[in-house]
């Protein structure tokens, strides 16, 4: 773990909750250790939590973070439109008690249960064996402890991770990159309209931003938007009521296909939609991957943004 932070504000980070490696306490005590002035959790199909259980206390989660010199914003990442791969919207400060929070995360999670079976079944068929049940399901974990994963809880990373701790890819982000290219085992979950995230976004009072634009390929054939340009369909979702764009993030980490570095990205995405949103946000999509082995992680603050831009995007919350 890296003692210093590039950025004092991260506003993607993942939890034990989803597919992360720290529980929410971690994550905190790690942030605040480090320096950090505010974080955001925002896993994937599950509502945020708001308390925390620290030294045989129940606290209320922002209590507890701004204990520690840090401001906790909680949010809600929406894996969104099936035929393009990592359109994510992420959700800040939703009105986490609306129903249609609810029946959200009720649907997302239904839906991977049994497209991630198929999966696993799919690779063993074509020489990559994984028991979904065995070693999905029941799995170890950091410490070595053998532990039981309910299938509403199965992330798609889980199963790239075993892919690469079996050797069938160099690396979880590898891995990723070999299932979408492969329509043996390319096997599609249905996702959420992006536009149909934005809406409820914006009906429960939150904030709707893009994560990872550059993650959406150059071309896309969408059964929802049409085949377009990337810059197209970001347009068509800033027309949905886009409030913000993920301007700074950690490219080169991730399966991001081409030559750009993170700074060009940046730039690039902030020179088109400048005038178009409302703000642009950085994070890490931190995981602490380190954790499980990976090499180079990505760590806490890599990518962000400013106090000032923080302070600017959630006045009206902090």
């Amino acid at each position: 773990m890296k003692a210093k932070s590039n950025y004092p504000c991260d506003l993607h980070c993942h939890t034990t909750r989803s597919d992360g490696n720290d529980t929410p306490g971690q994550l905190i005590k790690i942030a605040s250790s480090m320096g950090l002035k505010a974080i955001a959790i925002t896993d994937h199909d599950i509502n945020p939590p708001m308390i925390i259980q620290d030294n045989n206390q129940t606290l209320d989660i922002k209590t507890f973070s701004r204990f520690r010199g840090l401001e906790l914003i909680l949010g809600y990442e929406f894996s969104c439109d099936s035929d393009t791969d990592d359109v994510h919207i992420i959700g800040y400060e939703l009105d986490w008690d609306s129903p249609l929070v609810d029946e959200a995360v009720s649907q997302a999670r239904e839906s991977k249960v049994d497209a991630y079976k198929k999966l696993c079944q799919a690779l063993t068929k074509n020489g990559m064996p994984i028991s979904y049940e065995d070693e999905i399901l029941s799995y170890e974990d950091g410490q070595g402890n053998q532990r039981i994963r309910s299938p509403h809880d199965v992330q798609k990373k889980h199963i790239f991770e075993l892919m690469a701790g079996k050797g069938f890819a160099p690396s979880w982000d590898k891995a990723k990159l070999m299932v979408k290219d492969d329509p043996k085992i390319n096997i599609r979950r249905e996702k959420i309209s992006p536009i149909k995230a934005i809406e409820i976004i914006k009906k429960c009072g939150g904030l709707a931003v893009l994560a990872h634009p550059y993650l959406i390929d150059e071309e896309v054939d969408s059964r929802i938007i049409g085949k377009m340009s990337r810059d197209s369909y970001i347009n068509n979702l800033i027309d949905a009521g886009l409030d913000g764009i993920e301007s700074c993030y950690t490219y080169s980490k991730t399966t991001y296909k081409g030559d750009k570095s993170n700074e060009e990205i940046q730039k690039e995405t902030e020179d088109k939609f400048s005038g178009k949103v409302k703000f642009f946000t950085g994070g890490s999509d931190y995981h602490n991957d380190g954790k499980k082995g990976v090499e180079n992680p990505r760590f806490l603050g890599e990518a962000g943004i400013s106090l000032e831009e923080f302070e600017d995007i959630f006045k009206r919350i902090i």
